[in-house]
């Protein structure tokens, strides 16, 4: 991806911006380019800003960006970024997704920064590439398309396909392009220019740990707060929760009501509830497959257990998709 800077002019790359792009993912990608000129007194990058239409495009903030071309302005690039947010599986745009494929044709390197991904596979780009995607996406992504090698990486590079997960991950992507293209230490002036004191290692988790997400620090609570989210599917008796931490019942009970202020059954709940609205709203997974997906034994529990919760009933996530 992008190992080797140009012989001539800087390297240019172009961001083709999805509505309700996060724009922070897009800033962690572009302003890197721009402080590795500023650090190195030199024009190393250049970029040009690409919407559908050419017209502005808002981000999922409501903040809006005027494009420098539309697509229909550029026929061929060295480098293409997507850059996707709120509901990119949504995206579907038929001319947007020839037009990546046909660059691709010419050569063009393609990338996908937080839901990027997911505009990329849709385009038949991703195929035999390994990638990643934000970990909210990860798991209807998976769904979707069973066929890519989807990884939990912070950013992925596999021949002329780069993907990150989110607007962290961009940033270290970015500083790893500089590094390639204009050696380690300019990388590293780009990254203290930011503050940015990360370890820049894409084997990272993209999560918070439990420690610092819950802010709780019982070692035997993180451990089986860890075992709960790691077995959504099939639920761990309680009992055998509280014995793998070498306590009982009553303990882990006093323990999640003094940290977490609910009970060990509620928490579990709530992660297998949540973790279904995300699959609801993400894949095409019918309510009995998620709510088996979740370890509920029946449908009809699952949707009782989630209106308690959510106050509507599981089809309602649906609602917006079945009105499109």
């Amino acid at each position: 991806m992008l190992n080797e800077a140009p012989r001539k002019g800087p390297q240019r790359l172009g961001f083709l911006l999805v509505p309700q792009f996060p724009m922070l993912s897009f800033t962690a990608a572009v302003e890197p380019l721009r402080s590795a000129n500023r650090m190195s007194g030199r024009e190393l990058y250049a970029w040009d800003i690409i919407s559908f239409d050419g017209e502005p495009v808002s981000s999922s903030s409501g903040i809006a960006l005027m494009p420098d071309y539309g697509i229909s302005d550029i026929d061929n690039h060295p480098a293409l970024i997507v850059c996707a947010g709120i509901d990119p599986q949504e995206y579907q745009e038929r001319t947007a997704l020839s037009w990546l494929r046909q660059l691709a044709r010419h050569g063009c390197q393609m990338g996908g920064i937080s839901g990027g991904a997911y505009v990329l596979a849709r385009a038949g780009l991703l195929n035999n590439h390994r990638c990643t995607i934000h970990w909210e996406y990860l798991t209807g992504f998976a769904e979707e398309f069973p066929d890519i090698e989807v990884t939990t990486k912070l950013y992925e590079i596999d021949g002329e396909r780069f993907t990150s997960a989110g607007a962290g991950a961009t940033l270290d992507m970015m500083l790893h392009l500089i590094a390639e293209q204009h050696g380690h230490d300019l990388s590293v002036a780009v990254a203290e220019q930011f503050s940015h004191i990360g370890s820049n290692d894409p084997n990272a988790p993209q999560r918070l740990p439990i420690r610092r997400r819950l802010q709780i620090s019982h070692p035997k609570l993180i451990a089986v707060v860890e075992q709960m989210e790691a077995n959504l599917e099939d639920p761990i008796e309680r009992d055998e929760l509280a014995s793998s931490v070498g306590l009982s019942v009553r303990q882990i009970e006093r323990l999640f009501m003094k940290y977490l202020k609910m009970t060990p059954a509620r928490y579990y709940m709530e992660l297998r509830l949540k973790r279904a609205q995300m699959l609801l709203s993400q894949t095409s997974m019918t309510i009995l497959e998620v709510s088996i997906a979740c370890g509920f034994v029946s449908a009809s529990h699952f949707s009782k257990c989630y209106r308690e919760m959510f106050t509507h009933p599981p089809r309602q996530e649906r609602a917006p998709l079945e009105k499109s």
